[in-house]
């Protein structure tokens, strides 16, 4: 394949352009080294608290937030025209400010401790303000300007609630008691930041690793020898490595970025316009999120809210992140039959035969999946993950430079050891980046957390959502739904999941739903705002790199993707498809929900078996999946009986053709 002639069709944006809201400094001299030297001490600081030598949870998560906000005001400009390549006195002064909160909490933490119960002191109140200014800032920086201004308007309704009408009216919170709750441990430093300073960060340092190990370039081949050759294969293919590289990353437009520059060529090389690769790309990155093992940030935090071991969350994942491939791959399929698209050449395409001589390659993925099913914690999984991709990757590099390129044992060793220092490092470095803006997510989202516990807007919510339920469940269902895709509006898929949980998830379940299935209901929803417009990141983050109209790239995605926005409301009524229950249950409801996505995806596309569909038949066909996707064996035979008819009739056409 001439991959250089493919992407050169494909205007190239840069990555930090689309994952972050602000241009990042391109760091020179000796700003450079010091940001590089300060990023690996970051990570490797975490790994240490985390798996040798525990410290105090609320200095360990201070230090984890502003640290973190220290480096990202230095790599990461307040616009792109201020980027440039030093760092300017205004934000070494925030830096200052930045690295002075966490030192506050560790010259006096039993201080701070003690006054948690008799009142913050003056320099609480202080550092406690500050460090919230600085955090809105480093967040307006990493993740856009909508989070900021959420977290404001939700601060400002602590204060001016007692003048609000209706189920928004509060008695009203004093100064001094809204900054100490909103900033410790029931906000910034609360424990939706613990999770990220435990869980999250020890995968993102997972998932960096096995990218240095080109783990994801190898499951990418295995996608391309599967169905690379076939119908429209260049678009299946990224339906599979979404879903295989998906497991190991969990975020949507990391997914994008790291797939979509060889898929998005690949697709238009056979045929595919540009809205219409784009949207394959980042409808099957964003999958990503719900596929486990390694699922988005947000799932981490679902386990620890609601208590369950995280294992049982990913098992949860299995059959709806199942569907979600399903249909998006019947939609590939469909689309080439009708468009005509064929596949690449099999001469050009990965041999099995090095594929399975490589297959050592996923180890590390599958001892962190039986580390957890063995109910080792997460992290504590990760961290022998990781010890297991290094241990391949100096084993490759030593054998590499030794046998294959012929250095000999002594300089192949030498040869090898620099290697992997060096892909050691910028996987240090690498991940550190990427985690900053997971963390300066998890520290506002906490804002938000606190002051729904703060003002009580949570329950009287959880009151309104109940009596609309008693008119009718599935309506309360629906209106749960339109606010966890509105407080998702701008934001990331984490952020969008805890503000959606904690002010819709205490509804569903006073209203009857089972905790997993409230949380798992609102976490879809969340995902599903990567692709969902007004605001679609994962959608105009591969728009950028198709060079495609933002707008039909997320329309498309939608398309591609309608299966899973109707799956929650299938685990609400059945739980089966959530893992839960017996066994012939969940295969049977599992069963039935496939056959359902794919005549979803033909009423969809327009197309079943060897021709078109009119648009009756279209319109039927999705009223079939429909009924297929629902629980309940009336609408199963209803369903059955659709697909049954349309087959029928298009044998007959053809026949009679």
């Amino acid at each position: 394949m001439n991959e250089s002639a493919a992407n050169a069709a494909v205007p190239q944006q840069p990555v930090d352009d689309m994952e972050f809201a602000s241009a990042r400094r391109e760091l020179g001299g000796w700003q450079g080294q010091v940001w590089r030297i300060a990023a690996i001490c970051f990570v490797l600081w975490h790994m240490w608290a985390l798996l040798v030598r525990p410290i105090d949870p609320t200095v360990y998560r201070a230090l984890h937030v502003f640290l973190g906000c220290g480096l990202a005001l230095a790599l990461f400009a307040p616009s792109a025209r201020a980027a440039g390549s030093r760092v300017p006195w205004y934000d070494a002064a925030l830096i200052l400010l930045s690295v002075l909160v966490p030192i506050h909490y560790v010259l006096d933490a039993d201080g701070i401790e003690m006054r948690s119960f008799m009142g913050p002191s003056q320099r609480d109140f202080w550092v406690a303000g500050i460090g919230m200014l600085v955090l809105m800032e480093f967040t307006r920086r990493v993740a856009g300007i909508a989070m900021p201004l959420i977290a404001i308007g939700f601060i400002a309704y602590v204060f001016v609630g007692p003048w609000m009408p209706g189920i928004f009216y509060h008695r009203g919170v004093g100064i001094d008691q809204a900054l100490s709750e909103l900033f410790n441990n029931n906000g910034v430093l609360g424990e939706v930041v613990q999770v990220s300073a435990t869980f999250i960060i020890m995968f993102v340092v997972f998932a960096a690793f096995l990218q240095a190990s080109k783990a994801g370039d190898y499951l990418n081949d295995v996608a391309l020898a599967m169905v690379g050759w076939a119908r429209g294969g260049p678009a299946k293919v990224t339906v599979i490595s979404g879903a295989m590289f998906g497991a190991i990353s969990g975020s949507s437009v990391a997914n994008v970025v790291a797939s979509g520059t060889f898929t998005i060529p690949m697709m238009r090389r056979v045929g595919y316009n540009r809205h219409t690769a784009a949207a394959v790309e980042a409808t099957s990155s964003t999958g990503g999120q719900i596929t486990p093992p390694v699922m988005g940030a947000g799932a981490f935090i679902m386990a620890e809210t609601i208590g369950m071991p995280y294992i049982e969350i990913a098992i949860a994942a299995i059959i709806p992140a199942f569907l979600f491939y399903v249909g998006n791959y019947a939609h590939c399929d469909l689309h080439a039959r009708r468009n005509g698209l064929h596949g690449l050449p099999r001469s050009e395409l990965p041999r099995w035969s090095g594929l399975i001589r490589h297959v050592y390659m996923i180890s590390p993925l599958v001892l962190l999946v039986w580390m957890m099913m063995a109910g080792y914690s997460p992290f504590r999984a990760a961290g022998w993950g990781i010890a297991a991709t290094l241990a391949i990757m100096i084993a490759t590099m030593l054998v590499h430079a030794i046998w294959l390129r012929g250095l000999g044992l002594i300089g192949g060793t030498v040869a090898a050891v620099r290697e992997f220092v060096h892909a050691f490092i910028e996987a240090l470095v690498g991940s550190s980046r990427e985690v900053l803006q997971l963390i300066a997510v998890c520290a506002t989202a906490g804002i938000i957390a606190g002051v729904i516990g703060l003002t009580g807007i949570g329950g009287r919510f959880a009151t309104t959502l109940l009596s609309v339920a008693d008119a009718s469940a599935l309506l309360a269902m629906i209106m749960a739904m339109i606010v966890a895709m509105i407080l998702g509006l701008g934001v990331p898929t984490t952020a969008a999941y805890v503000i959606a949980a904690a002010v819709v998830a205490p509804g569903l379940i006073k209203i009857g739903v089972a905790p997993l299935v409230a949380h798992m209901f609102i976490f879809f929803y969340a995902v599903l705002s990567a692709i969902t417009p007004p605001v679609a990141v994962a959608s105009f983050a591969a728009a950028g790199l198709a060079g495609a109209d933002m707008w039909r790239t997320s329309i498309t995605a939608v398309r591609l993707g309608a299966a899973i926005f109707l799956v929650p409301f299938m685990f609400w009524l059945s739980p089966a498809l959530l893992a839960q229950g017996p066994l012939t249950e969940i295969l049977f409801m599992t069963g039935t929900a496939t056959i359902g996505v794919i005549l979803l995806a033909t009423g969809l596309e327009g197309w079943f078996g060897k021709g078109p569909l009119p648009v009756p038949l279209r319109v039927a066909a999705f009223g079939g999946g429909l009924c297929l996707m629902i629980p309940g064996i009336w609408t199963d035979l209803v369903g059955v009986a659709i697909g049954g008819a349309l087959w029928l009739w298009q044998r007959s056409r053809h026949a009679a053709a």
